[in-house]
């Protein structure tokens, strides 16, 4: 195995309101919420850093097609796929009307627009 050339650091999401998809996350995954500055704030994890990032006249992806097709998803792992999905929803996350396997991953969209996949963990 080759020496890497550096290493994760965190992903990062565009959004119009960054302060509430910070506190959506953060209400799915827990952590702690780090502000450092007035366009950034930071989620921090057991997993890792998840960042979001304020942009004027931010237009959220398409998925699964469109104009704007999405560049990147979260997977969050559930134990129970209906208890995640209800939980989710009531956080304001939308089921996206083409879910390809049901039974093992469900797509939504976050608040910001950002299309998501609870998994069902496989332990």
């Amino acid at each position: 195995m080759s020496t890497p050339i550096g290493r994760f650091s965190l992903a990062a999401l565009d959004c119009d309101d960054h302060a509430a998809l910070a506190e959506f996350y953060r209400s799915i995954v827990g952590g702690e919420l780090k502000s450092f500055s007035a366009d950034w704030i930071e989620l921090h994890t057991s997993g890792g850093i998840i960042a979001f990032q304020h942009i004027d006249r931010y237009r959220p992806p398409t998925w699964p097609a469109g104009d704007r097709p999405q560049q990147a998803h979260l997977d969050i792992d559930v134990d129970d796929l209906d208890a995640g999905e209800a939980a989710i929803i009531e956080l304001g996350a939308v089921k996206t009307d083409i879910q390809p396997t049901p039974d093992k991953w469900r797509v939504f969209l976050d608040p910001a627009g950002h299309p998501f996949c609870l998994v069902l963990n496989p332990s």
